[in-house]
């Protein structure tokens, strides 16, 4: 590959120009969700769905994007991914009904888990040089760092300025932009060639079915009743697929995760710590902009402001407090007391009054909850990837990535579905009052999965062996 250092980095600008539109679609749609949920009719418990369609089918078909890189070309496989993202966005954008948006939701989420797959190994390809490889990789964690920070501010100003829609039809011109460009400048990397073997698609559809059909069951509990035929039935069925996924695994030549693996203790401690606090934090993005829209009635524009703080403090995080924190204590520390300093944010939203005030009952929240999160971010990828061979930290990374949106998914159904149960039962004239008491349910028992990530981190994760590794591992790659 011999292209020269100005054609690498524009090409680094195009790879983060695309990756920076999965991550911003990760987080603008949680400003938009009460003005989406008052045009299509969503109740409480089904607008889960607008988030979760995008997090079960980008977690699902995540290491399988890696794979069919390796295997048919980086770039070829990228550039469909930003075809299939840029028009998938076009459908949610026009979307008119609930069940478009959600199965647009989830082709956008296919396409971004391809993008995402591709995007770091693009990179890996164009610097190969370590200094400017460094170089290059920094620049990358910080455009990703700040993605989250610029989606809650753009999801705020283009739903209010125009309608929920823009926040999808933004991609349009992006996408375009990113795939013409990604023409000339994105090697031919001959992945081809190199790779060869099974494509483990039955492992990634059968995983994704299993949480799809998990997630409707519980989504639909409370109308269905917890014990009927149904709700027990299609439980039965999601076990039953995830009993088939794991055979599928156990069997497989090139399996999507190799099993093996999770017999390595800070692997599965991490992975379960992912799981958790993935569930705390969807618990607090989706249910702090219910809180600030629907309750505190604050418009779009100002629920973005509203999450501005704690992005901030996480991009900090990101660009380099997280390092030298995790070189001054090791990984079980930071993740031991990020958990926890994030249960405490949860805790406080849990008390958060109907007639609540930014100062006092916001911001403070914001702000602990934006530090708790951006220490413990980083080290859990460390920690995930410290007991595995450099040669299996990509692998390692990718399964954690898709424990953390399979947890995300999973906690977010259940907590709107306790969410829907409270607001319905409890006994009041206000349907602010109603809806904030939901609210106070599901960040309390968000809160209870963040504390149970400090303890795991805390008890079982082991310190020696991670030391050796801290240093080389991207800050970039938990996306």
């Amino acid at each position: 590959m011999n292209l020269d250092r100005r054609t690498r980095w524009l090409a680094l600008y195009v790879l983060c120009l695309g990756d920076l539109m999965i991550v911003l679609d990760a987080t603008i749609v949680n400003v938009a969700l009460p003005s989406i949920r008052a045009d299509l009719g969503f109740t409480e418990e089904s607008l889960a769905w607008v988030v979760n369609a995008y997090l079960l089918t980008f977690g699902g078909f995540l290491l399988l994007g890696g794979r069919l890189g390796d295997l048919f070309g980086h770039r070829r496989i990228f550039l469909g991914g930003i075809a299939l993202f840029t028009l998938a966005s076009l459908a949610c954008g026009l979307s008119t009904s609930q069940h478009l948006l959600i199965a647009a939701r989830s082709v956008q989420g296919l396409g971004g888990a391809v993008v995402s797959a591709v995007a770091l190994s693009l990179l890996l390809l164009l610097f190969q040089e370590p200094a400017e490889r460094t170089k290059a990789m920094g620049f990358f964690g910080f455009v990703m760092a700040g993605g989250g920070s610029i989606g809650v501010l753009l999801g705020g100003v283009l739903t209010d300025v125009l309608s929920w829609h823009w926040i999808f039809l933004v991609n349009i011109p992006v996408g375009i932009a990113v795939f013409a460009l990604s023409l000339p400048l994105l090697p031919v990397d001959g992945g081809r060639e190199r790779a060869r073997g099974p494509v483990d698609v039955a492992g990634a559809v059968t995983v994704t079915a299993a949480l799809i059909v998990a997630v409707y069951a519980i989504v639909n509990g409370n109308g269905n009743g917890w014990l009927s035929a149904e709700t027990l039935g299609l439980l039965a069925v999601a076990v039953v697929l995830l009993g088939v996924f794991v055979t599928i695994e156990s069997r497989a030549t090139a399996p999507l995760v190799p099993l093996r693996l999770f017999r390595k203790r800070n692997v599965s401690v991490a992975n379960g710590v992912g799981l958790l606090w993935a569930a705390g934090m969807f618990a607090w993005f989706f249910f702090a902009a219910q809180y600030l829209g629907l309750v505190l009635g604050y418009d779009p524009l100002h629920v973005g402001l509203a999450f501005l703080p704690a992005n901030i403090i996480m991009g900090a995080f990101s660009l380099g407090l997280s390092a030298r924190i995790v070189m001054r204590f090791g990984t079980r520390l930071p993740i031991g007391v990020g958990m926890a300093l994030v249960s405490l944010g949860l805790l406080l939203f849990a008390r958060a009054p109907v007639d609540g005030t930014f100062w006092l009952d916001v911001l403070p929240t914001m702000i602990v909850l934006g530090i708790g999160v951006g220490m413990a971010m980083n080290p859990v990828l460390i920690a995930a990837m410290s007991d595995v061979e450099p040669s299996e930290s990509g692998l390692a990374s990718g399964v954690t990535n898709t424990a953390f949106m399979m947890g995300g998914a999973l906690g977010l159904a259940v907590l709107a579905s306790l969410a829907a149960w409270r607001t319905g039962s409890v006994a009041t004239t206000s349907e602010a009052a109603a809806l904030n008491s939901g609210y106070h349910l599901a960040f309390l028992v968000g809160a209870v999965f963040a504390a149970l990530a400090s303890v795991l981190a805390v008890v079982l994760l082991r310190e020696r062996s991670m030391q050796p590794h801290v240093e080389t591992e991207p800050a970039s790659a938990f996306e």
